[in-house]
């Protein structure tokens, strides 16, 4: 997960909602601009990208839904032939 919020905003937000992986910083919005999520208002569009394990971006879902996100990944993830997983690391 990536986002334009300070790195402080970014770790309050994670502890809030007992994120379980890293969220990384786009202050100076480089990274979003060179994703093509940069928006003109300056925030960051909510697109999930899906890369194998040499980088490449096999999907990229332009129609992410706050509250069907982790249904939606799941099913991503199926979809691509991502190996299944009974317990995630922490």
């Amino acid at each position: 997960m990536a986002s334009v919020d300070q790195p402080q905003d970014n770790k309050v937000f994670a502890e809030k909602n007992a994120a379980s992986f890293p969220i990384l910083s786009d202050p100076d919005k480089q990274l979003s601009q060179a994703y093509g999520v940069l928006s003109d208002n300056g925030l960051a569009r909510r697109w999930t990208f899906y890369m194998d394990a040499q980088g490449i971006v096999r999907k990229i879902d332009k129609a992410v839904s706050p509250r069907s996100a982790g249904a939606d990944l799941v099913k991503n993830l199926e979809m691509l032939g991502a190996p299944k997983r009974d317990k995630i690391d922490q």
